[in-house]
C-alpha cells in the first residue's frame, strides 16, 4: 500500500515538474540550459544563421550545435519558428485581450482559449484580467469573427476587454491563420 501511494504521489510530482526527461538507464535526469544553451539560443535570433556559422563562433562542432539546438526543440525550450510583422502586411493587425473568468481554474481555461483560431499566445497573470490574450485578426476575420465564432464557444468568461494595437515594437507574431 505504502509504494502504490509513494507511486502515485511521485507520478503527480514529475508530471508538473518542467523539462525531465528518461535517459537510457530509466532514472530521470533535469535538461540542463548552460552557458552554450544560451549562447546558442542568443544566436538563433538571427534565423537564417547556420548551424555551422553558430559553430564557428562558439568553438564547438557543428554536430553539438545540431544536437543541443534538437534537444532544446524536443524539450520545448526552443521554438523555432517564422515570425511576421503585422504592421507591414495589408490587413493584418493584433489585438490584445483582457479576460475575467468566472472560474479560478485559470490554467485549464487558458489552455482552452490557446486553440481558438487567430489566438498566437495566452497569459495567466495577476491583476485586473485572469487572462491577457494576443490575437492575429486580418480583414476576413475580423473581430466580430473572434468574439462570435470563437470566444462564445468558452463557459465561464464573464467579461473581456479589447485593446487594439496600433503601434508595436519588438513584437512579431507567427502567423496563426
Amino acid at each position: 500500500m505504502y509504494m502504490a501511494i509513494f507511486i502515485l504521489i511521485f507520478d503527480i510530482y514529475m508530471r508538473y515538474v518542467q523539462f525531465w526527461d528518461i535517459t537510457l538507464r530509466g532514472a530521470y535526469t533535469r535538461m540542463e540550459i548552460d552557458d552554450l544553451n544560451m549562447a546558442i539560443i542568443r544566436h538563433l535570433r538571427d534565423g537564417r544563421k547556420s548551424f555551422k556559422e553558430i559553430s564557428t563562433d562558439l568553438s564547438v562542432t557543428e554536430n553539438t550545435i545540431r544536437s543541443r539546438v534538437n534537444r532544446m526543440v524536443e524539450e520545448g525550450v526552443l521554438e523555432i519558428t517564422g515570425l511576421i510583422n503585422t504592421e507591414k502586411i495589408p490587413g493584418h493587425r493584433t489585438i490584445m485581450v483582457g479576460v475575467k473568468l468566472g472560474t479560478m481554474d485559470l490554467v485549464s481555461k487558458g489552455e482552452e482559449f490557446s486553440h481558438l483560431k487567430g489566438v498566437v499566445s495566452v497569459n495567466v497573470t495577476t491583476g485586473q484580467y485572469d487572462l491577457i490574450l494576443t490575437v492575429l485578426l486580418t480583414e476576413e476575420y475580423d473581430l466580430l469573427q473572434f468574439y462570435t465564432a470563437e470566444v462564445s464557444k468558452i463557459s465561464d468568461v464573464r467579461s473581456v476587454e479589447t485593446f487594439v494595437v496600433y503601434k508595436s515594437y519588438n513584437a512579431p507574431v507567427p502567423y496563426v491563420l
